[in-house]
């Protein structure tokens, strides 16, 4: 007999609810964003970036971001890891691919600083977050009956 939704949210710590919360809000900004812009320009959102591994990066978050809220929603340790992941590789690459204007026009860090502070708390909470919802797991598996 699996656990339920509720239950799995219920039995997490107030602070780590809080944290999922926090992840599925900003990877649905992400994946509103993306979508939004491929919709918009189809798979060429992106060209403005010389670098095709990166444009490749931001359309693949059409399809990331959602997986992430998924398997966080269900709090699934995997979609933390993916969290992270996810979050690591898209501060890095909007700082590369931004290097150039950031250069020219220092007012673009402004532009980049909501992406890298949720950057940063998702790296920082991924260990963390991942302790308790794995210990919380455990604690399930260990209350089943035993057959």
């Amino acid at each position: 007999m699996g656990v339920g939704l509720q239950e799995r949210w219920g039995r997490q710590p107030v602070w780590a609810r809080w944290a999922l919360a926090a992840y599925l809000i900003g990877f649905l900004v992400g994946t509103r964003t993306h979508v939004l812009d491929v919709a918009r320009d189809g798979f060429h959102a992106y060209a403005m970036f010389p670098q095709v591994p990166l444009q490749a990066f931001f359309v693949s978050l059409v399809a990331l971001d959602p997986l992430v809220i998924v398997l966080v929603g269900l709090v699934r340790r995997e979609g933390i890891w993916l969290a992270g992941a996810v979050m690591m590789l898209d501060v890095c690459a909007n700082w590369w691919g931004n290097r150039h204007w950031l250069h020219d026009d220092t007012s673009q860090l402004l532009r980049l600083l909501p992406l890298t502070l949720f950057g940063v708390f998702v790296v920082a909470s991924v260990l963390p977050l991942h302790r308790v919802v794995a210990g919380t797991a455990g604690r399930q598996l260990a209350a089943l009956p035993s057959a």
